[in-house]
């Protein structure tokens, strides 16, 4: 491999953190130590394609591993993340020797690796999944070095596989195809797509899936990841309950758009673009109940007086979307309880609609109770989307909106209001610890929700009258 030239001044570093400016640091080190450093992977890809990217992982040519790790070391705390891998964290960047791979077993610690400085770099990019993530970039020359033309895929917008041979090692990578072409609207050319459908996926962890799939339901067009995931055959082999709602039918007049799987994924797109100022357990909560808030229509779809009903389709969700969660071990993010939001928004997503039509007979009691459920914001912003998530223009999604702004006033968008009276209050009336404080405190917070109690006093005096 050549020498790198000199420092590409022109490129500044990314007052953000990109870590641009460190790799450089790395890259003298590791030039004035005979070697050369590379920036590999997404990094360079993102920065071809005009996009920001805060992941920096260098491999490093011409040093070995324990040459290498003094050099990092000598420029502050570095980690091992793996001493057989010789990879090293050195602050936010990965650096590693080229890899040399072996299949030894199933699964994605099936490898013998083992660190090779004297690779050259056309054999380093052998063990990369795409063409598009096997282009390296020198730091210090500016010089991008791409042995399998991965920058005409880019400008063509294609995934092409570097090596077939070794592709279906890790079949992780059918779901990076499938992320990617809802990330980056990248096409899946012939060969790839045959070795992906050809690929079991039964031993992927599912903690392995669930990033995966993250990607996808946060890309732009979630959709475009989800058709290719159906055409290779991956929601049938992970989610036979997405798989059920292909070919099932809809009552033209509400759902011209076709069968429910054509109106999820319009519905997810629509959702999509709700959601974006929302903390990410929150914006996951919205995105996986626009994917699963019609399970239950395959199970309850039938055809009624000559037309097609799903009754009772909400509350027949709730199973499979459990179903689908327990495959993504799916619970709490960030001390979240994304399941119980997402049960609550399949269970009750027709509910702002509905209560839309007996507007004047809703009461304010019913807002507070759906409160218990879900989170009333999340739930309008998902109902938006499932009304929109039809022929555009067609349908007055007004519904929503009037919803939104009732809990708003209430001040029950997010959550249920707080109980007035405690049970100190009870004992001080005079009444001994039992369970009966506990029946009092629901039957006034019951009075409360229906907006007979407002106050202390009150609360205080509808106990008094309970005892």
């Amino acid at each position: 491999m050549s020498r790198p030239g000199p420092v590409d001044t022109a490129i500044t570093p990314d007052p953000e953190g990109s870590g641009l400016l460190r790799a450089r640091q790395i890259a003298v080190a590791v030039a004035e130590a005979g070697g050369r450093a590379l920036i590999v992977g997404g990094w360079v890809r993102d920065r071809l394609m005009g996009r920001d990217s805060k992941d920096v992982d260098i491999e490093v040519f011409g040093v070995p591993a324990d040459r290498l790790y003094r050099i990092l070391e000598s420029q502050g705390r570095v980690d091992t993340v793996g001493e057989s891998f010789q990879v090293y964290k050195s602050g936010d960047i990965d650096v590693s020797l080229p890899r040399r791979e072996s299949k030894s077993g199933r699964g994605h610690r099936g490898f013998d690796i083992s660190g090779d400085p004297a690779m050259p770099l056309a054999e380093a990019v052998r063990r990369r999944d795409f063409t598009v993530n096997a282009i390296a970039w020198d730091p210090l020359s500016g010089e991008y070095l791409d042995p399998c033309n991965g920058r005409k895929d880019l400008e063509r917008r294609l995934l092409r596989v570097v090596d077939p041979a070794t592709f279906g090692d890790d079949s992780l990578r059918v779901l990076r195809a499938v992320q990617f072409a809802a990330r980056f609207e990248f096409a899946l050319d012939d060969a790839a797509r045959d070795l992906c459908r050809n690929i079991p996926l039964d031993d992927l962890p599912a903690e392995r899936i669930w990033g995966e799939i993250e990607k996808l339901l946060t890309a732009p067009r979630p959709s475009l990841g989800l058709t290719l995931a159906m055409e290779l055959g991956v929601i049938r082999a992970l989610f036979p309950e997405l798989q059920a709602l292909a070919g099932c039918p809809q009552e033209p007049e509400w759902h011209p758009e076709g069968d429910v799987w054509v109106h999820t994924l319009q519905v997810v797109d629509q959702a999509r673009q709700r959601v974006e100022d929302l903390d990410r357990p929150e914006r996951l909560a919205v995105m996986l109940g626009a994917l699963c808030h019609d399970l239950g229509k395959p199970a309850t779809t039938a055809i009624l007086d000559g037309r097609i009903r799903s009754m009772d389709h909400e509350e027949q969700g709730v199973a499979p979307t459990h179903a689908l969660l327990d495959r993504l071990n799916l619970h709490s993010l960030e001390g979240y309880d994304v399941r119980q939001q997402v049960i609550g928004l399949v269970a009750q997503h027709l509910k702002p609609g509905a209560w839309f039509k007996v507007r004047g007979e809703v009461g304010d009691g019913a807002f507070r109770r759906l409160a218990h459920k879900v989170d009333l914001e999340l739930l309008a912003r998902l109902a938006k989307a499932d009304c929109l998530g039809r022929e555009p223009g067609r349908f007055d999604c007004t519904a929503m909106d009037w919803f939104l702004d009732r809990a708003r006033a209430l001040g029950v968008e997010h959550r249920p209001p707080k109980p007035i009276l405690f049970g100190r209050h009870v004992l001080e009336l005079g009444l001994q610890p039992g369970p009966r404080i506990g029946e009092i405190l629901q039957v006034v917070y019951e009075q409360q929700l229906d907006g007979k109690v407002k106050t202390l006093d009150e609360a205080i005096g509808a106990a008094k009258r309970l005892l």
